[in-house]
C-alpha cells in the first residue's frame, strides 16, 4: 500500500494505481487473522480515499469505483480470514486427538530394562495425524523382555485399529505366556477376529532376557539389524519365511522361534519397511547395514535421530511410508558403553 501510494503521489493519477491499495487487505485475509485484516482494510480505505480526492477522482466514477473495489477486497478479506481461523482450530483440534491416541496407541517405551537400554523412533507419513500403521511395543515381562515391530498393511484408520488390535493382545500375551510361540499365537487369534480379506500384519517379535542369546519370531517381517560391538553388521534372518500374522487361514505353517546370539555391547535395530525402502532420486533403497556406524552414539535416542534424519536426507524429503525403528542395547559390563 505504501508502494502503490508512493506511485500515485509522484506519478499522478493517470497511471491509474490507486485500486491496487486493495492488495493490502487481499494479502492481510491469507496470513492474519480477521481483526489485522479489518484494521488493513480500513486503513486501505482511508488511504483510497485521500488519495481519491487528492486526485480529484470523485468528481467523475473512477474514484468511486476504486473505493468500491478496496471495500470488496476489505469484505472477501476478512470473509477468508474467519474461515482459515476456524479450520486452523479444528486443525488444532484434530492434531491435539491425535496426539492422544498415540500415547493410548504407542505408549512410550521403557528406556530401560535389566541389561537392556531401549530407545524408539516413529515418524508418520502422514504429518498431520502423527499416527499411522506401525507399531511397537516393549514389555518387561517375568520371563525377560518381549518386544514387538509390525507394520499393517493399508493406511487410515483401519490400520489404526488393526495396530490397536495386535497392541491389546501383545500386552496381555507377553505377560500371561510363558514362551514366545504362545505369545504370538495369541496376537494371530486376536487379528483372526478382528482382519477381512486379504488384510495382514508383518511383525517379528522377541524375547531377551540376561543373554547371552536372544529369541525372535518373525512373521513376514524385514529381519532386525545385528550390530556387533567389533563392527560387524548382519541382519537376524529366520531359517525359514513365513507367512504375516492375519493369513493363517491359508495353511501356512506357523513361523518357529529362532536364537540369536546378544551379549554386553551388542545392538538389536528393529524397523518397518519405510526405513528400508526409502529411496533417493536415483531410486535407491536406504542401505541400513552400510549406515550402521551411526549407531555408536553412547545416547541410543540420539543414535536413532541420527539414523532417522539419515533417511530423510536420502529419501530427499519428507518420507511416504510411516517409518519405526526400535533400539534395543545390551549394557557393557559395569553399565559402560563404547
Amino acid at each position: 500500500m505504501a508502494v502503490v501510494t508512493t506511485v500515485d503521489v509522484t506519478a499522478g493519477s493517470g497511471v491509474g494505481f490507486l485500486p491496487l491499495v486493495s492488495l493490502g487487505p487481499a494479502f492481510a485475509g491469507l496470513v492474519g487473522g480477521w481483526r489485522r485484516t479489518a484494521v488493513v482494510g480500513l486503513t486501505a480505505l482511508v488511504l483510497c480515499l485521500g488519495l481519491g480526492m487528492y486526485d480529484g477522482l470523485f468528481d467523475n466514477r473512477r474514484g468511486l469505483t476504486a473505493l468500491l473495489s478496496v471495500a470488496g477486497v476489505t469484505a472477501a478479506g476478512l470473509v477468508a480470514a474467519v474461515m482459515r481461523q476456524r479450520r486452523e482450530a479444528e486443525l488444532a483440534s484434530v492434531r491435539s486427538i491425535a496426539e492422544v491416541a498415540q500415547r493410548v496407541l504407542l505408549r512410550p517405551v521403557p528406556r530401560g530394562a535389566g541389561p537392556l537400554r531401549i530407545a524408539v523412533s516413529y515418524t508418520s507419513a502422514v504429518a498431520e495425524a502423527r499416527i499411522g500403521g506401525d507399531l511397537y511395543e516393549v514389555v518387561n515381562a517375568p520371563g525377560g523382555v518381549r518386544v514387538i515391530v509390525g507394520d499393517v498393511q493399508g493406511k487410515g484408520l483401519e490400520a489404526v485399529e488393526s495396530a490397536a488390535v495386535v497392541l491389546g493382545a501383545f500386552r496381555e500375551a507377553a505377560y500371561d505366556e510363558a514362551d514366545l510361540m504362545a505369545v504370538g499365537e495369541r496376537v494371530e487369534r486376536a487379528l483372526n477376529r478382528h482382519l477381512s480379506g486379504e488384510r495382514f500384519v508383518t511383525a517379528v517379535l522377541a524375547e531377551i532376557g540376561e543373554g547371552p542369546r536372544a529369541t525372535l519370531l518373525n512373521f513376514g517381517h524385514p529381519a532386525p539389524l545385528v550390530v556387533r560391538p567389533t563392527g560387524s553388521v548382519g541382519y537376524a534372518e529366520p531359517p525359514e519365511r513365513a507367512l504375516p500374522l492375519g493369513l493363517s487361514l491359508h495353511g501356512a505353517d506357523a513361523p518357529r522361534p529362532y536364537e540369536v546370539p546378544f551379549a554386553p555391547g551388542d545392538q538389536l535395530l528393529f524397523y518397518t519397511d519405510g526405513v528400508t525402502e526409502a529411496r533417493d532420486g536415483a531410486g535407491r533403497f536406504y542401505p541400513l547395514d552400510e549406515r550402521a556406524d551411526l549407531l555408536k552414539d553412547p545416547d541410543p535416542e540420539a543414535a536413532l535421530q541420527a539414523v532417522r534424519e539419515d533417511v530423510v536426507e536420502h529419501a530427499e524429503g519428507p518420507l511416504h511410508d510411516d517409518a519405526a525403528m526400535l533400539l534395543v542395547r545390551f549394557r557393557e559390563p559395569h553399565g559402560e558403553e563404547h
